[in-house]
């Protein structure tokens, strides 16, 4: 039940930190989804550090249910993720800025990730579970 816990406040905490990403970022134009983008590549970045952090038994398990379940999911979303993709071919009336946004979130989010992940590896923690 704690991990539920966890789970439930960590995703409130994203999702707020996400709405308030959605707000406060520049709206460029209607033809690229920034603010979607960015939460799904500091959320990427992030993932790969606490990922890191657990596998290396910095972080108790608990800490990873708020941290990458909770938060890190709630500031992420895949359906918010491909409707903004949807939206790009509709809005622009074609498919490759669709593509282009698509693909580098993937590769970035990827690369992100692994990058996370390494300095996670170097952090000098301790754990009391």
């Amino acid at each position: 039940m704690k991990i539920a816990i966890l789970v439930f406040i960590g995703g409130a905490i994203g999702a707020i930190c996400r709405d308030l990403l959605m707000i406060f970022t520049p709206e460029l134009s209607s033809k690229f989804p920034l603010d979607i983008f960015l939460a799904n590549i500091i959320a990427s970045f992030l993932v790969g550090i606490i990922g890191a952090l657990l596998v290396s038994k910095k972080i108790s398990q608990a800490s990873n249910a708020f941290l990458a379940t909770g938060i890190m999911g709630g500031l992420s979303t895949f359906s918010s993720f491909v409707y903004g993709a949807v939206e790009l071919t509709n809005n622009t009336g074609g498919i490759w800025v669709s593509l282009f946004y698509l693909v580098s979130s993937i590769i970035i989010g990827f690369v992100l990730v692994f990058i996370g992940y390494q300095l996670g590896t170097k952090i000098k923690m301790n754990v009391s579970a």
